[in-house]
């Protein structure tokens, strides 16, 4: 590299490139003379480092922003945008960040949110791939799933499928220390306006503690999640219920309603007994006594992880042994090869697929849900007791009820369930 002093005054550093010697005026480096350069490799003498790659391309000219930089004895060069998408200005502070981080022991290849498409695993993954680096999102993401999701969570690959969905795939090789609230903020704004604010709310609760931990364990200093408000808003409770008139509809000639017969007798049985769709999925014959006429919900099953004996009514019992006649297997509700329980979303999945067949039969749409619900508002109007209602629904009860009352209400829920099924076998027969 040459330096010659010009007529007028002004130095001017002379590069050698692959086109050969070009005078380029350095010392006045400028938007406009960055998008003049030649091709070559250009240095920036205003920022260590900072070095501009011009190439001709088929479709003219790219000119790509690079960082020079040695870590731990390693030299890299680590390509930082290009112009003029990033301009002289940001490839600047890019830059210069990044050397910061170096500078701290942070690996300035994984410091940088690099704006590359990646597909996105499969949601629900069994496992999170385990880093190295015990810096990298990655190594945040399998500890805390290991180490605090799994022995707390009763259902861990929601939280899986969370991090493998809409974390990993944008921050994948960074180092966890060098996201920013920005960067939060930009990834849940991202989830809002695909038109999932619920999901956003989700995450963001799972990205707090996810960094929480992070600092418990020292794998990050402090945590980018600051947000003031939920970033998909408030969340409006739902209070959907089926009329009599709705539930008269389906009950009259549900095989009209459904596509399946299995389906069929999977909405008559959660509306009849009120128990969630995710306790029916995972039910195996074994917890199912028709001769007793109970249903035994184990406490890793339910949500509150307490056991939970349901009563059958003479019409639950009628749609088991409906189910029973479809299930060659262990399972009441089997997945596709009868080797374990059928995925609950596809239930759900099911119902919207037959939401047009419920609309003809006047039925507004409806979640699986809202059955749960349903359930629980005919069980007011029948004038069952709160208290056995909200223990039919296996609902936590307040501290000091749970704490004295240790009684089981079996007979109290037979009778209000039994009550509620004779309800429903009455609007069945119109």
């Amino acid at each position: 590299m040459d330096t010659k002093r010009t007529q007028n005054g002004v130095d001017t550093v002379t590069r050698h490139t692959r086109k050969g010697r070009q005078g380029v005026d350095t010392k006045r480096f400028s938007a406009s003379i960055v998008s003049a350069l030649p091709a070559g490799t250009h240095t920036d003498p205003a920022q260590t480092g900072l070095q501009l790659r011009v190439r001709a391309t088929q479709h003219g000219t790219s000119r790509t922003w690079l960082l020079r930089c040695k870590f731990q004895g390693d030299e890299t060069r680590i390509a930082l945008g290009h112009f003029p998408a990033t301009s002289l200005d940001a490839a600047r502070g890019i830059a210069r960040q990044l050397r910061e981080q170096a500078a701290k022991g942070i690996d300035p290849r994984r410091a940088f949110q690099r704006r590359i498409a990646r597909p996105a695993p499969l949601p629900g993954s069994a496992t999170i791939a385990r880093a190295a680096d015990r810096h990298t999102v990655e190594f945040l993401a399998s500890e805390f799933v290991e180490r605090h999701v799994k022995p707390n969570r009763k259902r861990p690959e929601y939280v899986q499928a969370q991090l493998t969905k809409d974390v990993l795939p944008q921050w994948k090789g960074r180092d966890a220390r060098t996201i920013t609230p920005r960067e939060i903020i930009e990834l849940l704004d991202g989830l809002v306006d695909r038109g999932a604010p619920v999901a956003a709310n989700r995450l963001a609760g799972t990205l707090g503690q996810l960094f929480k931990f992070g600092v418990h364990r020292a794998i990050v200093d402090s945590s980018p999640v600051q947000l003031l408000f939920r970033p998909g808003g408030k969340e409006r409770p739902r209070e959907r219920a089926l009329s009599d008139d709705e539930l008269q509809a389906f009950l009259a000639d549900p095989q009209a309603c459904c596509r399946y017969a299995r389906l069929q007798h999977v909405i008559t049985v959660l509306l009849a007994t009120g128990q969630r769709r995710g306790e029916l999925a995972l039910a195996r014959w074994r917890d199912i006594d028709l001769d007793e006429k109970t249903w035994a919900i184990p406490p890793e099953h339910s949500k509150n992880g307490k056991a939970h004996l349901v009563p059958l009514s003479a019409f639950a019992v009628d749609e088991f042994r409906g189910l029973k006649t479809l299930s060659a297997s262990q399972w009441v509700l089997p997945n596709g090869r009868g080797d374990g329980p059928i995925d609950a979303k596809l239930l759900t999945r099911g119902v919207a697929k037959c939401q047009q067949r419920f609309s003809k039969a006047g039925i507004a749409p409806f979640a699986l849900h809202d059955l749960r619900r349903t359930c629980r508002t005919g069980l007011a109007r029948l004038k069952v007791a709160p208290h056995v209602a909200e223990r039919v629904l296996n609902h936590a009860q307040e501290r000091i009820a749970s704490t004295y009352d240790l009684h089981d209400y079996l007979d109290e829920k037979r009778a209000a369930l039994d009550l509620w099924g004779a309800w429903l076998r009455g609007l069945s027969r119109g």
